[in-house]
């Protein structure tokens, strides 16, 4: 028995290494960029980088347009995308029969999540800024951004629902309620969790996107904020490409230092998100 089980404790242990080893070539390489830009964009990073406007054709001055600009979209696109999704995905999980009907639902909506964002942008383009006449602004862009944010949300929320057990379910129907009222006081609030996994995840893809924005919303400069949702804005990841590939004599910790506010704001989504989610677990009863 000795002889047997010491070398699978062996192979388990070689296996346990080789894990280890991925995720370390995996791991090691983002916190390697990230690094690197909080060590060249933290000399740029100051009250006044923060708060204050492009200046010196955007050689100097600071981000304050595109941080709001950035603000306005990922909020227009939550409160877009979020009820829709969150719908979408209870009607899936909850209501629809298994048919071909559905399924052909979940492969669109599993083939749109894999759809290029630029594409989105000319769709963006072409529906929102010239067809409905709302030009550029940020009302189209939070639409595009929607959009293409939409398949990531529903499927996690759906497969967050349909992890809850089914015992919930029939427990609540045997006390008498209904069906809506097992989904929402029972099943929502079990899978909020994972919901909120699904929302940030849209969110931070939407906020780090440069194409859909580059058609349907983004300034290359404005020197005011938006004051109206069908106002153009400025955008960090667009501002960022724009001072990155188009503005000759930049400086090096301009460009760091606008990319590194963008890394903040999405990390920033990310530990809300966390601190939410781990407050829900500890709720949850399963």
């Amino acid at each position: 028995m000795a002889t047997l089980t010491r070398p699978r404790r062996l192979r388990e242990r070689a296996g346990f290494a080789g894990l280890m080893l991925v995720a370390l070539a995996t791991g090691a390489p983002i916190l390697v960029v990230i690094g690197y830009i909080v060590w060249q964009g933290a000399p740029a990073i100051s009250w006044e980088f923060l708060t204050g406007f492009p200046q010196e054709g955007m050689r100097a001055g600071g981000v304050l347009p595109a941080i709001v600009g950035t603000l306005w979209l990922t909020l227009g696109t939550g409160v877009i995308a979020v009820p829709l999704a969150i719908g979408a995905a209870v009607y899936l999980a909850e209501y629809a029969a298994d048919n071909r009907w559905t399924r052909a639902i979940r492969l669109a909506i599993i083939n749109l999540a894999g759809i290029p964002s630029v594409v989105y942008g000319l769709f963006g383009l072409g529906l929102f800024v010239l067809f409905l006449g709302f030009g550029t602004s940020i009302l189209a862009g939070s639409l595009t951004l929607a959009i293409m944010t939409l398949p990531v949300i529903i499927s996690t929320t759906e497969e967050a629902l349909r992890a809850v057990p089914y015992s919930f379910r029939v427990v609540s129907v045997s006390l008498g309620g209904t069906r809506w009222q097992t989904i929402r006081r029972i099943v929502l609030p079990q899978a909020l969790p994972g919901i909120i996994t699904g929302v940030i995840l849209g969110l931070e893809r939407a906020a780090g996107e440069t194409a859909p924005i580059l058609f349907t919303v983004a300034a290359f400069f404005l020197p005011r904020l938006p004051s109206s949702p069908l106002d153009a804005t400025m955008a960090l990841p667009y501002h960022l490409f724009v001072i990155s590939t188009q503005v000759p004599g930049m400086p090096i910790r301009i460009q760091y230092g606008t990319a590194l506010v963008l890394l903040t704001f999405v990390v920033s989504l990310n530990i809300v998100a966390t601190l939410i989610r781990s407050r829900a677990r500890a709720r949850r009863q399963w």
